[in-house]
């Protein structure tokens, strides 16, 4: 009896040790034991660990500090970047500044550093270079801003009107001018990110109103986010838009519409 006892309790203890030892199942904690990093300016950046999301523009920022010491984390998801400053892979995140309030607002354990560290970006939908697209984007860009649409879509996900202007499409709408292919990275909120299974956000809806005004069905494609110029290029899709910042390297590549919102990079760290 006593052995059978002793063997119950080591297959309990055994137990007990491969459930809290399972990295997997507690992803989405904190580590209360780590250390606040100090950052407060960008030069506090030498010699840290910093999280991107790979080819987006905090990639490019925080790729600067390199020759100063820093060493850069690349994942190609951002949520998958802030779990990393969660754990203490990394010391801070490089990101848009939308996407880092969300973020905030689901983990009380990070905050945004206070401070206009980088520059204003402006966000555009890429082609292909010499697609004819591109005037029609433009020309229905100016038409949707003239009707307040855009500012009604960019209501519907940022500020405090949350979810009160949804955009529809109006009825009756012609599609028989063919099919517009987006490619995007659907983890990118409020740009673009899932709602069960369906791809919504803020370039979601500016693209099917596109869409709508050109007479053409809208089909979104996710992928990795520095898979989307390939693609447009390729011609595997008609455009991309992902909450893009327009730049002398993307231009080398594609072509731009006129700037349809403003952004700027942030840095997150652990409170």
């Amino acid at each position: 009896m006593k052995k059978l006892l002793t063997v119950l309790l080591a297959a309990a203890l055994m137990l007990t040790m491969v459930a809290c030892g399972n990295g997997e199942s507690e992803t989405s904690g904190a580590d209360s034991s780590l250390e606040k990093v100090t950052i407060e300016k960008l030069d506090d950046l030498a010699g840290k660990t910093i999280g991107v999301q790979l080819g987006t523009t905090g990639d490019e920022a925080a790729s600067k500090y390199e020759a100063q010491g820093a060493t850069i984390k690349r994942f190609s998801k951002g949520a998958e970047a802030v779990q990393a400053l969660k754990t203490g892979q990394v010391d801070c995140v490089v990101i848009d500044s939308l996407p880092a309030e969300k973020f905030v607002e689901a983990n009380e354990d990070i905050e945004i550093l206070q401070g206009d560290f980088f520059e204003e970006e402006q966000y555009a939908i890429c082609m292909k270079q010499g697609s004819e697209l591109v005037d029609k984007f433009n020309e229905a860009l100016a038409e949707l801003k003239t009707e307040g649409t855009l500012e009604s879509i960019m209501k519907n996900y940022i500020g405090d009107e949350i979810g009160k202007t949804p955009y529809e499409s109006p009825e009756n709408v012609d599609r028989s001018n063919g099919k517009l292919v987006m490619a995007t990275n659907a983890a990118f909120e409020p740009w673009e990110y899932y709602e069960g299974d369906k791809i919504v956000g803020v370039d979601a809806d500016i693209a099917q109103a596109i869409a709508d005004k050109l007479g053409m069905e809208l089909e979104i494609t996710d992928m990795e986010f520095e898979g989307i110029i390939a693609a447009v290029t390729s011609g595997k899709a008609d455009f991309g838009a992902a909450g893009m910042t327009v730049n002398e390297e993307r231009l080398q590549s594609v072509d731009f519409t006129d700037t349809y919102a403003n952004a700027t990079q942030v840095i997150i760290v652990r409170k």
